[in-house]
């Protein structure tokens, strides 16, 4: 009789809908927990970093704001302590280093942004945090070693003159950033006092141009033209020519050289080397627009870079549905198509690293107070966009415009420069034009370094991407 009633107490559906909800609430117990612990020691420090977290702030209350100093030791950011106590941001350089390292008044932008949680951090000695916790002391915070190079941050600085533009130079095959320079600018000393002045401005001094800019690319989107051409020709590629009497006419429209110069008869090499505005004109209409766009797409545009930084997307759209005007000027980088010096630059480093992209990056490490790393930043693959026979192809027609195309300044170096001249119209009612290059160096016993630089109204200011490079390398090779 007591094993018929045991039978039929396990056989009582509420029972069994008891044992189910009794495994469902522990199963979900165990993954709440398995979440908690693995959030808090692999997620947690990113979601309190995020810079869209007031709880931030409150650090603040326990901790003096750390250091930013630059990769050769010399200090970028600081916090000055006065008697009283009141705390004063101070920036030792002015506007040399204004949007790459930001500020921290008014809101915040640049590295006093992106790593404001690690600046509000202290990992002092266990004991000194001890007593100053005690003494009601604020104990120091961390120190943000970022990748930035003194040196060559002034060298890029003072090449860029009084002029508009952008500047930034990067290891290839790390994705260190070594300088970025950005202009107009402001100085951080005092910005909260020119808040509202700099705010009222026509100039966007706070746009950081190496990573906000967008630019019509010119002559140096023929690099990704080129790619193209080169793909969708694989066995003709040798065979290409082109009679340049100084100009293209198809659809009714006619794409011009600068300064409507004959290059006479060229091949592929001579016409990149050359920046052959017609050359280029009669490729982009053999291409297939659709397999194009796919190409682009691939090569970074129109999807957000890879950087841990107030940035915007680069912009193209080809289609087939477009007509002969809009490819021609697409190929020879005008048109509808616009990019940033920072996305310039990942792909020149990227020809110079066997096709793959690096994530830039600015900082090396954080120390505490004593110079003890409490963080290690190593570099990370981002996606290989190049093969390497596209490499060993652009190795070749980059020298091309060193040794007998548009740059040849570079000639005769200690270091050895592979480049991409452009020269873009900023509009079709002004003949303000900006100057960019892009290129990567090699010299035995330095890492290569990469470069992306546009310079605004180039013509006004008198001052071109190649004179800004050069004194960039120049300072880098010594």
């Amino acid at each position: 009789m007591k094993r018929k009633q045991r039978e039929n107490k396990s056989n009582n559906p509420k029972t069994k809908e008891y044992t189910i909800i009794t495994y469902l609430f522990f199963l979900l117990f165990i993954g709440m927990t398995a979440y908690y612990v693995f959030f808090m020691f692999f997620r947690s420090e990113n979601f309190i970093n995020s810079p869209y977290n007031a709880l931030q702030n409150l650090f603040a209350e326990h901790v003096v704001r750390g250091d930013i100093v630059s990769s050769d030791g010399e200090t970028l950011a600081t916090t000055k302590v006065d008697e009283d106590l009141n705390e004063h941001r101070e920036y030792p350089h002015d506007e040399m280093f204004a949007h790459v390292i930001g500020y921290a008044t008014n809101g915040k932008a640049g590295l006093e942004n992106q790593m404001n949680f690690s600046l509000l951090r202290s990992h002092t000695f266990f004991v000194d945090r001890m007593i100053n916790d005690f003494s009601n002391q604020k104990n120091d915070g961390d120190t943000v070693v970022s990748s930035l190079n003194y040196q060559l941050q002034k060298a890029a600085y003072y090449a860029l003159d009084d002029a508009d533009g952008a500047v930034i130079v990067m290891e290839p095959k790390t994705g260190r950033i070594l300088a970025m320079v950005s202009k107009p600018d402001y100085n951080p000393n005092t910005i909260e006092k020119n808040w509202e002045k700099i705010n009222e401005g026509t100039s966007s001094e706070l746009v950081n141009r190496v990573t906000q800019g967008q630019y019509a690319p010119g002559s140096v989107f023929k690099i990704f033209t080129t790619v193209e051409f080169y793909r969708e020709n694989l066995n003709g590629l040798k065979n290409y020519e082109f009679e340049c009497n100084g100009s293209f006419t198809a659809g009714g429209k006619t794409i011009h050289c600068a300064s409507n110069q004959s290059h006479g008869k060229e091949n592929l090499e001579m016409s990149f080397a050359n920046s052959c505005n017609a050359s280029y004109a009669n490729i982009s209409l053999q291409l297939d627009p659709d397999a194009f766009q796919s190409t682009l797409d691939d090569m970074l545009f129109n999807k957000d870079l890879p950087i841990a930084f107030e940035s915007n997307k680069s912009v193209v759209s080809i289609s087939s549905q477009d007509g002969k005007n809009m490819i021609m000027d697409t190929a020879i980088g005008q048109g509808k198509t616009y990019v940033s010096p920072l996305h310039m630059a990942m792909i020149i480093s990227a020809l110079d690293n066997d096709g793959t992209v690096m994530r830039p990056y600015l900082v090396d490490k954080v120390t505490n107070k004593s110079g003890v790393t409490v963080r290690n930043y190593k570099p990370q693959k981002y996606k290989t966009i190049f093969s390497e026979d596209e490499c060993e192809l652009f190795h070749d027609y980059l020298d091309a415009v060193i040794s007998h195309g548009t740059a040849k300044m570079f000639i005769g170096q200690s270091y050895d420069v592979y480049g991409k001249t452009g020269t873009a119209q900023v509009s079709d009612s002004t003949d303000q034009v900006n100057s960019w290059f892009v290129a990567y160096a090699q010299q035995k016993g330095y890492e290569d370094i990469a470069i992306a630089v546009v310079v605004e109204d180039s013509g006004k200011v008198g001052l071109t991407g190649t004179r800004v490079a050069k004194k960039i390398f120049d300072a880098y090779y010594k």
